[in-house]
């Protein structure tokens, strides 16, 4: 078969001329067919490069980094979406005491239009920005069950760089600030066609999911055989806070009325259990009062002792002869030593004169 040339941008492949034939190769023909089956083996082991055959045109790029006092799962997190996601980049830490209108410059600085920010607080709890940087709007969600791709639970696998489908709840459609997270999400998960980093392949879902008030991201791989999904990861919940109209600022859009701080959680939390506390040792004290109160004596009911039947008297026998004292062995073991020893010093005493 011919070999073919394949142009670097775009473009249907043209064929290159065939070589030609000297009165060396002439004589050699089995030579040279083993030597394209080792080339055709070769090639089928290697892993293929991005392919791109089309012009890049969407130009979106994310920032992918967080401020200082993450925990070790926030960042593996961080670092399954950019390997997912391959059209992000990546930037070192920000001082939790800086401002965040400080990463528009960042953003700035880098090329990204978009920004996917995490913000640690007290070390337990976890803040998702969403931005259009510079203009806006941006989004702020509290992050929970975070699980990441390194997790045994997840069995399923992609290429690394292909693009992702979205899946979408239809509640998105139904109230206005679902509408615009739809389209936010929309801009920043999807793979931009003809990235240079991406494969032009379809192997896994982004599915985004509305359930009490919170949003569930799950990511599936696409089984080829039934069409069957499989998880592979990462797995996290958005409980959404409040949009802005700016980058990180501005005018409130939207604010969540279902939102509760994790302080007011935990004092939730804190107050049950010190209620339930107080309740035990209120009992405790009436069960004390009771003790010490005065008991009431019943009159005796007549009708008591009806079913009640005397017991069998049993004759008194008394003893006339005196008991034979106890034996006590020990002490009779311990005078006999003390004769024994006795004997020996008067024996010892003797032989000495």
């Amino acid at each position: 078969m011919a070999a073919t040339k394949r142009k670097r941008r775009g473009g249907l492949e043209v064929q290159a001329k065939k070589p030609k034939r000297s009165s060396k190769d002439a004589g050699q023909p089995a030579k040279q067919a083993d030597v394209a089956k080792e080339a055709e083996e070769e090639n089928r082991d290697r892993i293929p490069g991005p392919v791109c055959k089309g012009k890049w045109k969407n130009k979106e790029r994310i920032l992918i980094f967080s401020s200082r006092g993450i925990n070790f799962r926030t960042r593996h997190l961080m670092q399954d979406l950019r390997m997912l996601m391959p059209h992000s980049k990546a930037d070192t830490k920000m001082d939790r005491k800086d401002k965040l209108f400080v990463i528009n410059e960042v953003c700035e600085m880098k090329n990204c239009n978009k920004c996917i920010y995490f913000e640690a607080k007290k070390k337990q709890d976890l803040y998702m920005w969403l931005s259009n940087s510079p203009h806006g709007p941006s989004a702020k969600f509290l992050v929970q069950n975070i699980h990441t791709l390194a997790e045994l639970k997840m069995t399923g696998n992609c290429l690394k760089g292909s693009r992702p489908l979205l899946s979408f709840d239809p509640a998105f459609d139904d109230l206005p600030h679902y509408a615009l997270l739809k389209e936010f999400l929309i801009q920043i998960f999807s793979t931009p066609r003809y990235h240079p980093k991406s494969q032009p392949f379809v192997d896994h879902v982004f599915t985004f999911t509305i359930l009490d008030n919170r949003i569930w991201f799950r990511n599936f791989q696409i089984i080829e055989e039934d069409a069957a999904l499989v998880e592979i990861g990462p797995r996290f919940v958005l409980n959404l806070i409040k949009i802005f109209q700016g980058s990180f600022g501005g005018p409130t859009l939207y604010e969540n009325p279902h939102y509760q701080s994790p302080n007011m959680h935990r004092r939730v939390i804190r107050s049950i259990t010190a209620a339930k506390y107080r309740e035990r040792q209120q009992v405790k004290d009436v069960q004390k009062l009771r003790k010490k109160e005065p008991k009431t004596i019943l009159p005796h009911d007549p009708t008591a002792d009806v079913f009640v039947i005397p017991a069998e008297e049993k004759p008194v026998e008394i003893q006339w002869v005196k008991p034979e004292p106890k034996v006590d062995l020990k002490a009779r073991k311990r005078r006999i030593y003390k004769r024994h020893r006795k004997l020996q010093q008067k024996m010892s005493r003797a032989s000495a004169k």
